[in-house]
């Protein structure tokens, strides 16, 4: 998967929310309310050759959907950064939230119990 801009990644989260949306309708839920309808569609179509949202035409207009899943995107992007910035050490990921008291003590006895029960 191509690496996307931050708001080609909101458009993607609005995407996801809506599950299908013409631009229009995409363009009302974007944080950015000064961006132009013809930026948000030019970004759609971004998004749609870099393969993450597809297109249903009707007539002139297109509704778009998109093709990877937030489960992927998540999985993809949180691999990638744990590569990038943690020697690919999913221990020093969660060393560093609990060091940035991110993430408690209780949440990492809950995370633990999660890992227990894959095991089983």
């Amino acid at each position: 998967m191509e690496k996307l801009t931050n708001k080609e990644e909101e458009i993607l989260r609005v995407l996801w929310d809506l599950k299908k949306a013409f631009v229009k309708e995409i363009l009302e839920k974007v944080k950015d309310q000064n961006l132009h309808y013809n930026t948000v569609s030019t970004m759609v179509r971004n998004l749609e050759e870099k393969g993450y949202v597809a297109y249903k035409a009707f007539g002139k207009t297109h509704q778009y959907y998109p093709l990877v899943s937030k489960e992927e995107y998540r999985k993809q992007f949180m691999n990638l950064a744990t590569k990038k910035f943690f020697d690919n050490s999913f221990k020093s990921v969660v060393s560093y939230f609990a060091k940035e008291e991110k993430v408690s003590a209780k949440e990492l006895r809950e995370i633990l119990e999660i890992i227990e029960k894959k095991k089983k």
